[in-house]
Protein backbone atom coordinates (compact mmCIF):
# COMPACT_ATOMS: atom_id res chain seq x y z
CA UNK A 1 0.00 0.00 0.00
CA UNK A 2 1.68 3.40 -1.52
CA UNK A 3 1.16 6.62 0.92
CA UNK A 4 1.46 9.57 -0.85
CA UNK A 5 3.63 12.47 1.34
CA UNK A 6 1.00 14.59 1.89
CA UNK A 7 -0.84 11.45 3.77
CA UNK A 8 2.45 10.70 5.29
CA UNK A 9 2.89 13.87 6.87
CA UNK A 10 -0.76 13.81 8.31
CA UNK A 11 -0.61 10.14 9.62
CA UNK A 12 2.43 11.84 11.67
CA UNK A 13 0.89 14.56 12.54
CA UNK A 14 -1.74 12.37 14.10
CA UNK A 15 0.18 10.60 15.79
CA UNK A 16 1.88 13.27 17.91
CA UNK A 17 -1.65 14.62 18.40
CA UNK A 18 -0.51 18.01 16.56
CA UNK A 19 -3.58 20.26 15.46
CA UNK A 20 -2.30 21.11 11.73
CA UNK A 21 -3.37 17.58 11.46
CA UNK A 22 -6.72 18.45 11.30
CA UNK A 23 -6.65 21.70 8.91
CA UNK A 24 -4.32 18.99 6.11
CA UNK A 25 -7.14 16.80 6.72
CA UNK A 26 -9.97 19.39 6.04
CA UNK A 27 -8.00 20.94 3.32
CA UNK A 28 -7.34 17.48 1.56
CA UNK A 29 -10.46 15.55 2.80
CA UNK A 30 -13.35 17.31 3.48
CA UNK A 31 -14.95 17.81 -0.05
CA UNK A 32 -14.76 13.72 -0.27
CA UNK A 33 -16.00 12.98 2.64
CA UNK A 34 -18.73 15.47 2.64
CA UNK A 35 -20.21 14.23 -0.53
CA UNK A 36 -20.38 10.57 0.64
CA UNK A 37 -22.07 12.10 3.92
CA UNK A 38 -24.17 13.88 1.84
CA UNK A 39 -25.16 10.83 -0.29
CA UNK A 40 -25.86 8.66 3.10
CA UNK A 41 -28.11 12.09 4.21
CA UNK A 42 -29.49 13.46 1.30
CA UNK A 43 -29.91 16.62 3.46
CA UNK A 44 -27.10 19.19 3.34
CA UNK A 45 -27.84 20.37 7.06
CA UNK A 46 -27.52 17.07 8.64
CA UNK A 47 -24.29 16.31 5.92
CA UNK A 48 -22.49 19.70 7.47
CA UNK A 49 -23.33 18.33 11.29
CA UNK A 50 -22.02 15.09 10.76
CA UNK A 51 -18.88 16.28 8.83
CA UNK A 52 -18.11 18.35 11.64
CA UNK A 53 -18.58 15.33 14.21
CA UNK A 54 -16.88 13.39 11.51
CA UNK A 55 -13.58 15.61 12.26
CA UNK A 56 -14.10 15.20 15.72
CA UNK A 57 -13.83 11.53 15.95
CA UNK A 58 -11.06 11.43 13.95
CA UNK A 59 -9.31 13.79 15.85
CA UNK A 60 -10.52 11.60 19.26
CA UNK A 61 -9.34 8.51 17.99
CA UNK A 62 -6.56 9.65 16.01
CA UNK A 63 -4.21 7.62 18.10
CA UNK A 64 -6.22 4.37 17.06
CA UNK A 65 -5.42 4.41 13.38
CA UNK A 66 -3.52 1.99 12.11
CA UNK A 67 -1.68 2.44 8.43
CA UNK A 68 -0.63 -1.30 8.24
CA UNK A 69 -4.76 -1.59 8.31
CA UNK A 70 -6.27 0.85 6.58
CA UNK A 71 -5.78 3.59 4.06
CA UNK A 72 -5.89 6.77 5.41
CA UNK A 73 -9.08 7.67 3.60
CA UNK A 74 -10.57 4.37 3.88
CA UNK A 75 -10.03 5.10 7.37
CA UNK A 76 -12.02 8.74 7.31
CA UNK A 77 -14.13 7.29 4.83
CA UNK A 78 -15.47 4.61 7.42
CA UNK A 79 -15.60 7.24 10.40
CA UNK A 80 -17.96 9.68 8.35
CA UNK A 81 -20.34 7.18 6.65
CA UNK A 82 -20.91 5.98 10.12
CA UNK A 83 -21.48 9.29 11.66
CA UNK A 84 -23.50 9.82 8.58
CA UNK A 85 -25.88 6.79 9.25
CA UNK A 86 -25.75 7.59 13.21
CA UNK A 87 -26.78 11.49 12.20
CA UNK A 88 -30.07 9.87 10.48
CA UNK A 89 -30.81 7.62 13.55
CA UNK A 90 -30.89 10.28 15.98
CA UNK A 91 -33.36 12.06 13.72
CA UNK A 92 -34.98 9.23 13.46
CA UNK A 93 -34.84 9.46 9.58
CA UNK A 94 -34.46 5.29 7.76
CA UNK A 95 -31.22 4.50 5.75
CA UNK A 96 -32.89 2.94 3.04
CA UNK A 97 -31.37 1.98 -0.23
CA UNK A 98 -32.33 2.90 -3.79
CA UNK A 99 -34.72 -0.04 -5.52
CA UNK A 100 -34.45 -0.50 -8.90
CA UNK A 101 -37.78 -0.92 -9.79
CA UNK A 102 -36.88 -2.06 -13.49
CA UNK A 103 -34.27 -4.89 -11.77
CA UNK A 104 -37.17 -5.90 -9.08
CA UNK A 105 -39.04 -9.52 -8.49
CA UNK A 106 -41.31 -7.87 -6.19
CA UNK A 107 -44.26 -7.86 -8.56
CA UNK A 108 -43.71 -11.01 -9.66
CA UNK A 109 -44.04 -12.98 -6.16
CA UNK A 110 -47.03 -15.19 -5.06
CA UNK A 111 -48.05 -13.92 -1.93
CA UNK A 112 -50.90 -16.64 -0.96
CA UNK A 113 -47.63 -19.13 -0.37
CA UNK A 114 -45.84 -17.00 2.39
CA UNK A 115 -46.25 -17.31 5.82
CA UNK A 116 -47.51 -13.98 7.16
CA UNK A 117 -45.46 -14.26 10.84
CA UNK A 118 -42.49 -15.16 9.56
CA UNK A 119 -41.88 -12.06 6.85
CA UNK A 120 -40.80 -9.83 9.81
CA UNK A 121 -37.45 -10.44 9.60
CA UNK A 122 -36.24 -7.47 12.41
CA UNK A 123 -39.18 -8.88 14.74
CA UNK A 124 -37.32 -12.46 14.46
CA UNK A 125 -33.53 -11.05 15.13
CA UNK A 126 -34.39 -9.23 17.75
CA UNK A 127 -35.64 -12.43 19.52
CA UNK A 128 -32.13 -13.80 19.21
CA UNK A 129 -29.49 -13.75 21.57
CA UNK A 130 -28.04 -10.34 21.93
CA UNK A 131 -24.63 -11.33 20.81
CA UNK A 132 -26.27 -12.59 17.85
CA UNK A 133 -28.57 -9.57 16.94
CA UNK A 134 -25.88 -7.21 17.37
CA UNK A 135 -23.81 -8.89 14.54
CA UNK A 136 -26.68 -9.67 12.32
CA UNK A 137 -27.98 -5.72 12.71
CA UNK A 138 -24.21 -4.77 11.61
CA UNK A 139 -24.04 -6.86 8.54
CA UNK A 140 -27.45 -6.62 7.31
CA UNK A 141 -29.40 -3.82 8.95
CA UNK A 142 -26.39 -1.19 8.52
CA UNK A 143 -24.40 -2.74 5.24
CA UNK A 144 -21.18 -3.42 7.20
CA UNK A 145 -19.06 -5.88 5.41
CA UNK A 146 -17.69 -8.11 8.29
CA UNK A 147 -14.39 -6.49 8.70
CA UNK A 148 -16.11 -3.41 9.23
CA UNK A 149 -18.26 -5.21 11.42
CA UNK A 150 -15.42 -6.35 13.23
CA UNK A 151 -13.68 -2.97 13.92
CA UNK A 152 -16.56 -0.94 14.76
CA UNK A 153 -17.97 -3.58 16.98
CA UNK A 154 -14.48 -4.54 18.21
CA UNK A 155 -15.09 -7.80 18.05
CA UNK A 156 -12.37 -10.21 16.14
CA UNK A 157 -13.04 -11.29 12.83
CA UNK A 158 -13.36 -14.60 13.07
CA UNK A 159 -15.93 -14.42 16.33
CA UNK A 160 -18.03 -12.28 13.56
CA UNK A 161 -18.46 -15.08 11.60
CA UNK A 162 -19.31 -17.63 14.21
CA UNK A 163 -21.77 -15.39 15.09
CA UNK A 164 -23.54 -14.57 12.00
CA UNK A 165 -22.93 -18.71 11.09
CA UNK A 166 -25.29 -19.65 14.34
CA UNK A 167 -27.66 -16.53 14.17
CA UNK A 168 -28.29 -17.49 10.57
CA UNK A 169 -29.10 -21.03 11.66
CA UNK A 170 -31.16 -20.09 14.11
CA UNK A 171 -33.19 -17.82 11.89
CA UNK A 172 -33.52 -20.34 9.20
CA UNK A 173 -35.21 -22.65 12.39
CA UNK A 174 -38.00 -20.04 12.50
CA UNK A 175 -38.53 -19.28 8.62
CA UNK A 176 -38.13 -23.27 8.28
CA UNK A 177 -39.14 -24.89 10.87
Amino acid sequence: MSITPIEQKIIDLLAKGDKRALDLLYENYSSSLYGVILKVTINEEIAQDALQETFVKVWKNAKKYDSKKAKLFTWLYRIARNTAIDKLRSHNIKFEKEVQIADSNVYKLATSGLNQDAIDLRKHVATLDIKYQTVLKALFFEGMTQQEASEELDIPLGTIKSRLKIGLRELKKIYNP
